[in-house]
């Protein structure tokens, strides 16, 4: 059972002691020594430090004593006799594990100080470790064969920067291919996701954190993200899997809601970030890679800036189902993935812009023919929410600051357009701004002035970040019916959920996620 090993990153012994005591309440299974960041090291440092571990937990956690190389990430440059001594030491002291580079490993004299210190404490294991911090390895299974065919008691360690999540399917390949113990991730951020889905994969350990300050490795989640967010104790072999495909996507919440989902309903799903770069042709590429794999058993995917037009194209071009109203609005922002293979491509956001606007006016869709509507802005949020409105009825103008765009946008689904120059004249029941215009941090920023609000017009804004942004207030203050952000988030993400799942997602418990989410972000991003 993969476990998750938290590293120990301290300059001084004292410091040492304080991360073990958090790893140890952090909930860690192992811990890894990493004494190369102390200063002045020692044999007897090290002993003292694993035999700290020892008495600290009233459980047994292992330990993972490691003196890494400065080429293969080390903090400090020492020197390979006494890197060797340190682990050999730690051994005798205890240690579970130690770690140490393969390289280095094939020279007589580290193995002879290694092998001493294995032999005096039986139950031992030797880990040997390659990284590069570069690029994925040129034959990553070669190089797994040739660990254990130097030493055949090893467990091999394959790390590697993944600069495209599609080189991380070289390790996953190699965890699907191989059995044993062995540990094998990529680095960096479009590789986080192998951090997180080892276990499915059954590698021995991943690694994580005490908090975002103490990371010691591109990509590092904390242990708190790991097994909050992303749900790690509840991940199997049997898990679906699922994400949000955007670049970028370290701000996206949609993990956060949908794990809290399939947490409640009990499912054996997990829902990912997934960075994809590379426009059409890293897209299409991820989507081959994933769906070849059948054994990953991705099952669907959110699609966000800047792939709605790129998925579209993808089931397209391999003769998927598009619903309609996708089609016609151009963009497909939720993918569901067949039992056969093939994908099918949906929209929510309409619908979800089209229920909120529905539910704050308390009408139903029929209600909204011949709402004089204003949208501000007429990129791709704009779009399906002029596409689902203009299919309900609604007369609609697009005030966009490049007129071209929004005359073009019109022109597709029969609206006026105009300026932003003209908003001192609207004239609407319902404004819409689908522009970024007052998302954080520019919180201070609004699409037009207070004064431009009208009585008995509904404002609505399509930003979620805060969810009250300055424009809601200003309706605030005029007593005008308010629709929020994250009324059009929710309600495309439970669109989403039932297309995944087959079921309803809780509707409280997704904005009580996503208000949690927004103050704690908000909060540590003041701080720091």
């Amino acid at each position: 059972m993969t476990k998750i090993a938290v590293p120990i990153a301290a300059e001084n012994p004292d410091e040492a002691k304080k991360q073990i005591k958090a790893a140890l309440a952090a909930g860690a299974e192992m811990l890894e020594l990493r004494s190369d960041y102390l200063e002045n090291l020692s044999v007897d440092m090290v002993n003292n430090l694993v035999g700290e571990v020892k008495k600290a937990g009233l459980k047994k956690v292992p330990v993972i004593a490691t003196c890494r190389d400065e080429k293969q990430g080390g903090a400090r440059k020492y020197p390979d006799r006494l890197r060797a001594e340190v682990l050999a030491g730690a051994l005798q002291a205890g240690a579970e594990f130690v770690d140490f580079e393969y390289e280095k490993f094939r020279f007589v004299e580290n193995q002879e100080r290694l092998q001493k210190g294995l032999s005096q404490n039986s139950k031992a294991r030797l880990i040997l470790s390659a990284h590069d911090f570069e690029r994925k390895f040129e034959n990553i299974s070669r190089l797994h064969r040739s660990i254990l065919t130097v030493y055949p008691a090893a467990i091999p360690k394959l790390v590697y920067t993944a600069n495209h999540i599609n080189d991380c399917f070289d390790a996953f390949d190699l965890l699907h291919k191989t059995s044993g113990e062995r540990i094998v991730f990529c680095m960096g951020a479009a590789g986080l996701i192998s951090r997180i889905i080892a276990k499915k994969l059954g590698a021995l350990l991943t690694f994580a954190s005490i908090d975002e300050k103490t990371a010691t490795a591109p990509g590092q989640l904390t242990i708190e993200q790991l097994k909050e967010l992303y749900r790690f104790d509840s991940i199997s072999s049997d898990t679906e899997l699922f994400g949000v495909i955007a670049d970028p996507v370290g701000h996206s919440l949609s993990p956060a809601i949908h794990n809290a989902c399939f947490a409640e309903k009990n499912m054996n799903k997990l829902y990912l970030p997934l960075l994809v770069k590379g426009g059409q042709s890293g897209f299409d590429l991820f989507l081959n890679n994933v769906i070849v794999r059948k054994w990953l058993n991705f099952r669907g995917f959110s699609v966000t800036i800047p792939h709605k037009q790129n998925a579209l194209n993808y089931v397209r071009r391999k003769v998927g189902f598009i619903e309609p109203l996708a089609e016609k609005i151009g963009a497909v922002n939720t993918l569901v993935v067949k039992d056969d293979g093939r994908t099918a491509g949906y929209n929510t956001d309409y619908a979800a812009a089209l229920d909120s606007i529905t539910s704050t006016l308390k009408v139903d869709r029929a209600g909204l023919k011949k709402l004089v509507v204003a949208v501000i802005g007429a990129g791709g949020v704009a779009r399906a929410i002029v596409a689902g409105l203009s299919n309900a009825g609604a007369k609609i103008k697009i005030y966009n600051r490049t007129i071209q765009k929004a005359e073009k946008l019109a022109a597709e689904f029969d609206c006026d357009f105009a300026g932003l120059d003209e908003l001192q004249d609207i004239d609407a029941k319902l404004l819409i701004n689908c522009t970024s215009i007052g998302m954080h941090p520019n919180v201070d920023a609004t699409p037009l002035p207070q004064e431009y609000l009208k009585k008995g017009m509904a404002v609505f804004d399509t930003v979620y970040n805060p969810a009250e942004t300055l424009l809601l207030q200003q309706a605030k203050r005029k007593r005008l019916k308010r629709i929020d952000g994250p009324s059009m988030f929710i309600n495309q993400a439970m669109a989403q959920f039932k297309l995944f799942t087959g079921k309803n997602a809780n509707a409280k418990l997704m904005r009580k996620v996503i208000t949690e989410r927004l103050s704690h972000k908000s909060h540590r991003e003041l701080v720091n």
